[in-house]
């Protein structure tokens, strides 16, 4: 019995042990105990749950034992003893696994060992009332839930949840371990007038999630033929990015988030929940996009960007970056260069000088930012909110 989950990551169950077990029978007749091999097993068996249920549900799927190290047996299990068995995951590869296992009687540990375990994905499941198309291609592991549509030429990856009712159509690829939600299209013919049918794609990384009722256009000729969405990103319900859009890596949509067609998201950007942003428009890399705010220019890195036309700049993004682990230093220099571009009355160009020929700005990211600025084809968002318009930000 279960008694303690944290997905992921750790399992806590029991095992009540009792005299009737087949292997009590004449294991040491007289002083019958539990054999440590059978410790390892249910230890194992523990591992597995926790393992299948962090890899996802596919109803293939398996885990088996492939080898015990730094094994210690303190002291011997009885019948009648209460056994928890307490499992923490350690590196999980595709095919691979480790756990730290611990089993212990009233506090005190009986055994503990590092188990080896291969996962085993096996083939595809694919719901009886799913739509699936013979030329599809379906990797192994990956489920498919009921009335679930895939078109002719659709790819999918190895370890991917396709939920019910979701579309994904046209000539779309989608990598591993992705996750798909109910009701969600994926793939379909751009929302583009000059859009006759050409064939264009759409190209979707690795572990991204998508949910309810996420809308992912695929490209148009004239706009490069291709959507592209690198790995680990997350949409959340109802986003809906446009026709030849290209969005980086570890970025976060929130609900209603809204893309035009061509526009660009760099890897890290956080874009909140009913916020738009207009075609051909950028937003660069680490950029904070408040809720509802509508963005027409490029919105710049490392930033806080928040408003309705026009929307405004509320200084660095200090708390994103230092979640995501920049140096003080690093985070120093961009509110250096920042109070260039935004406090010292320099116009753009001149502002962008002084930065390039201060020596104590010497950071990646600086380089990056002035980089990002010179390259703007719509003009970037350079607009200071004002001192009011900051402490209503700041109290929420």
């Amino acid at each position: 019995m279960v008694t303690e989950h944290e997905p992921g990551r750790r399992l806590v169950a029991f095992k009540n042990v009792t005299v009737s077990e087949d292997y009590f029978q004449g294991h040491f007749p007289g002083t019958p105990l539990m054999p440590a091999v059978l410790m390892i097993e249910a230890l194992t068996q523990v591992a597995a749950a926790l393992i299948l249920d962090h890899v996802g549900p596919s109803q293939a799927a398996r885990v088996s034992l492939r080898g015990v190290n730094a094994a210690k047996f303190r002291r011997n299990v009885f019948p009648g003893d209460r056994l928890h068995l307490e499992v923490t995951l350690g590196r999980v590869r595709s095919r691979l696994a480790k756990a730290h296992v611990r089993a212990h009687v009233d506090g005190q540990t009986v055994a503990e060992a590092e188990l080896l375990l291969a996962i085993e994905r096996g083939a595809a499941f694919i719901d009886s009332s799913a739509h699936v198309h013979p030329s599809a291609r379906i990797g192994e592991g990956t489920t498919i839930g009921p009335q679930a549509i895939i078109g002719a030429d659709v790819t999918i990856g190895r370890n991917c949840l396709i939920g019910s009712s979701v579309v994904v159509d046209g000539w779309t690829e989608i990598g591993d371990e992705t996750q798909i939600y109910p009701m969600a299209s994926i793939g379909l013919a751009p929302q583009d007038l000059k859009y006759r049918g050409e064939r264009t794609r759409l190209t979707i990384g690795r572990r991204n999630i998508f949910r309810e009722f996420v809308t992912i256009n695929r490209g148009t000729a004239g706009g490069g033929g291709e959507t592209r969405i690198g790995d680990n990103n997350l949409f959340m319900a109802y986003v809906h990015v446009a026709h030849d859009c290209h969005i980086g890596n570890d970025t976060i949509f929130g609900p209603h988030a809204t893309l035009g067609g061509h526009v660009g998201v760099d890897d890290f950007a956080n874009i909140s929940a009913g916020s738009a942003v207009h075609q051909f428009c950028r937003v660069g890399r680490h950029a904070f996009i408040g809720g509802y705010s509508v963005v027409t220019k490029d919105a710049l890195p490392f930033a806080r960007t928040i408003g309705s036309r026009p929307a405004r700049i509320f200084g660095v993004n200090t708390i994103g970056l230092q979640r995501r682990g920049f140096t003080p230093n690093a985070i120093t220099q961009l509110r250096h260069a920042y109070r260039y571009l935004m406090q010292s009355k320099l116009n753009t160009t001149r502002a962008l000088a002084q930065i390039e020929q201060d020596a104590s700005l010497t950071a990646s990211e600086v380089r990056y930012m002035v980089e990002f600025i010179r390259s703007s084809r719509r003009g970037v968002i350079l607009r200071r909110a004002g001192r009011r318009a900051e402490e209503l930000v700041a109290d929420e």
